[in-house]
């Protein structure tokens, strides 16, 4: 039990613990490593047949597969539906003749006729025109004057009912149908039901609805009144009613009956057939034999030869979580800062999940493969860690699907590594949100020429090669949109602050830092040219640039809450402190680290940058005060801690720069003659006093860091107080000499730290 008590704190490299804290520490990541290879074995279920050679399109197969029970192939959902809806399309409409349509359409005709005397008999013309206009109109027939005029004339009238009586009676018998049902009643022929007896004939030979108008007008006397014609066929379409009726529910039954009629199998296969010829293309009709095969064995069982037992089934769990180690293995031993944060590796574990249910669906929806979206996980670890964590998630997951049955296809296992490995190292070339679409393009691109290369490969055809070229792209492009949209939410739930997330912080018109500006502007002028020395030294080390970069330009914002009492910020030859006690002094300095984390918090700044503000003073004395405050009292005790900035130290090497950097940039305005071995000497001389304090002591920098660090601050400092010409005015001033001699003089002493701007006297 000892022994493995000390390999558990070996493995977790920190400090001893506790063996219920180690066990509770590392079983809960073992947990979470257990939950996803279960969850594997509910998404992807052993098949209950044993497995197939894994075959896909364009390959050449290597031995010859038999069927070894007889098996159907089933036409496809498509397929099956189009033949079946042929076949109802060729069952002709039924259509039943009614013998009483023509006493209903001539009592509609005579009703009207009667009506129209009724108004025109022995009325004057002026009234009668009046009330024929509204009786047209409560039929619905247009009232214009030229029909009016025409209904006034009683022997107009007689000749429109003879004309519609004998049209009636000659051609309603023949059989006429609405045009209502032709349009509902599509097909060459169609089926007519007269006096129970039911006859097949061309639809062509059937009058219709709008062909009784033409019929209609050879019974109009001739010569035929103005308009007469007109008006006979509004009252016919007014009045119509077809002898020859769609009965839907029998052609619908008669379509249905049909459609069941087409059978379900385009194929049956008899034990012992070839379902795949050894050393020939596979094609697809060789894929389609092979999943009806597989399909037809797992729904049968008629193979079922104990193959899902215990045994199979603790042999995939045993290989997933042995796959899921890899991941978990380099976590523990290269990334423990992401190890030991269970929130970090919860959200790792919750993107493996998603990416697996998405498998699952696209697996058992018969999606295309290039739809599986390995690169969202992978995009996400690369933008709140790095690339080469994420391409180690890529490959893993990549692996993970080969042992599946749907990805063992060649193509199923190679596309989705080539999406991985691109949104892993794509990732460098994106610096903001805005440019999400650039991830997709390279993702997209990595699926396109995996998809070629393997065209090429398996001679595939190049319709084929483009529809997994396109579907590449849908899938690089709608993984990086979910990605970056949904990254914030990702940063809160791991703590982590991304390069895209602090490069929009860097926005110098960002409010809190165009107050800083205006409220303080020599504050901020220092903070840019701090954030200039970080950043550069930064990059000697490879720590994180822009983190240093932006954390400088926030560093000193609680200065806002009192610029004048800081030396940057007050006119020259006036300073507030000569008036004041210096422990209240002191208060007011040491306040402004306070009031910077405050206005952090409202400005909701990320933990990572809100860091800045107390690390970079770290538990530093401020010294200045704190020897006027002894000069004040002499004999008596002063205490340290009312002259000591609350800390904590620098935790990062980024905000150790800056606690280098920030003194370096006071002090340095101070020499005198800022030549590159004074400058040197000034910034090893501000090292080594920070070191000798023990205010790295919790940074994770080497003497190797420290070395960069000052060789790099040291070369931007020279360049930005370079040499310059000492012109005569000046050269004629000793006064100017002896008080450049006396700042000198101030910035030597071993003082000098961080307290160089702070004090009144920098």
């Amino acid at each position: 039990m000892a022994a493995f008590r000390t390999l558990l704190e070996t493995l977790s490299r920190r400090p001893a613990r506790a063996w219920p804290d180690a066990f509770v520490h590392h079983g809960a990541r073992a947990l979470l490593l257990v939950a996803l290879a279960i969850l594997i074995q509910v998404l992807f279920p052993l098949a209950t047949i044993p497995e197939f050679p894994a075959v896909e399109k364009g390959m050449v197969a290597g031995e010859d597969m038999l069927a070894e029970v007889a098996f159907p192939i089933p036409k496809g959902d498509t397929e099956l539906d189009a033949e079946r809806a042929d076949a109802a399309a060729a069952v002709a409409p039924l259509f039943r003749y009614d013998p009483g349509a023509v006493d209903t359409m001539l009592a509609r005709v005579r009703g009207f006729n009667r009506a129209v005397d009724s108004t025109t008999s022995g009325g004057p013309a002026p009234a009668t025109g009046a009330a024929l206009t509204s009786l047209l109109q409560t039929y619905g027939l247009p009232s214009s004057p030229a029909t009016v005029a025409l209904l006034e004339q009683p022997s107009t009238n007689r000749v429109l009912l003879q004309s519609l009586e004998r049209t009636i009676r000659a051609e309603l018998p023949r059989g006429i149908m609405s045009s209502v049902d032709s349009e509902d009643s599509p097909g060459p022929q169609m089926r007519i039901v007269r006096d129970s007896i039911e006859s097949v004939i061309a639809r062509d030979s059937v009058a219709t609805q709008s062909s009784l108008y033409d019929l209609a007008t050879r019974h109009l006397p001739d010569p035929t009144p103005a308009g007469l014609a007109d008006l006979q066929r509004l009252v016919l379409i007014l009045f119509f009613d077809g002898s020859l009726k769609l009965d839907r529910q029998a052609t619908e039954d008669a379509r249905e009956q049909a459609r069941r009629t087409v059978p379900a199998v385009k194929e049956r296969f008899l034990r012992g057939q070839r379902i795949i010829t050894a050393h020939d293309v596979v094609g697809d009709d060789d894929i389609e034999r092979l999943n009806a095969y597989r399909t037809y064995l797992q729904e049968s069982g008629v193979l079922d030869r104990g193959n899902t037992s215990i045994v199979r089934q603790v042999g995939q769990f045993v290989l997933s979580t042995l796959l899921l180690s890899i991941f978990g293995m380099l976590l523990l031993f290269y990334r423990t800062t992401a190890y030991h944060n269970f929130r970090q590796v919860s959200l790792i574990a919750l993107l493996t999940a998603v990416f697996l249910g998405a498998a699952a669906i696209i697996a058992n929806t018969a999606t295309p493969m290039e739809l599986v979206p390995i690169a969202f996980p992978v995009l996400v670890v690369a933008m709140l860690w790095d690339g080469r964590m994420a391409l180690t998630l890529a490959l893993v997951t990549a692996a993970l699907l080969s042992t599946l049955t749907p990805f063992m296809a060649l193509s199923a296992r190679l596309l989705p590594l080539l999406g991985g490995a691109g949104a892993a190292l794509s990732v460098r070339v994106v610096r903001r949100r805005s440019q999400g679409l650039v991830l997709g393009a390279i993702i997209g691109l990595a699926y396109a020429i995996g998809a070629i290369a393997l065209g090429m490969i398996r001679t595939r055809e190049m319709s084929d090669v483009l529809e997994s070229i396109m579907w590449g792209m849908v899938n690089g492009t709608a993984c990086s949109l979910i990605a970056m949209g949904f990254l914030p939410l990702f940063e809160t739930m791991s703590g982590i602050t991304t390069d895209q997330t602090l490069l929009e912080l860097g926005d110098l018109n960002r409010p809190i830092l165009k107050r800083l500006s205006l409220e303080a502007s020599g504050t901020y002028a220092h903070s840019i040219n701090v954030a200039n020395l970080a950043e550069a030294a930064a990059r000697a080390i490879d720590a994180n640039p822009i983190l240093v970069r932006v954390g400088a330009y926030y560093h000193d914002i609680g200065k806002i809450a009192t610029p004048q009492y800081f030396i940057e910020n007050q006119a020259r030859g006036r300073n507030i402190h000569e008036q004041m006690d210096p422990h209240q002094s002191a208060a007011i300095v040491r306040q402004h680290v306070e009031d910077g984390l405050r206005l952090a918090y409202e400005a909701k700044l990320p933990a990572a940058v809100r860091a800045f503000i107390p690390e970079h003073h770290g538990t530093q004395l401020i010294g200045y005060f704190y020897d006027l405050a002894k000069k004040a009292s002499p004999g008596e005790f002063v205490d340290p801690a009312d002259f000591q900035y609350p800390g904590p130290k620098p935790q990062t090497r980024e905000t150790a720069i800056l606690m280098i950097a920030d003194s370096v940039e006071s002090a340095a305005k101070a020499l005198a003659d800022p030549t590159h071995d004074r400058i040197r000497e000034l910034v090893d001389r501000i090292t080594d006093s920070k070191i000798a304090q023990g205010q790295f002591d919790e940074a994770p920098l080497t003497m190797r860091d420290l070395h960069r660090i000052k060789d790099q601050l040291s070369v931007t400092l020279s360049g930005i107080y370079h040499h310059r010409i000492d012109y005569p005015a000046a050269a004629l001033n000793p006064v100017a000499d002896v008080r450049d001699e006396a700042l000198e003089t101030l910035v030597n002493e071993d003082r000098t730290d961080d307290n160089s701007r702070d004090s009144p006297e920098q």
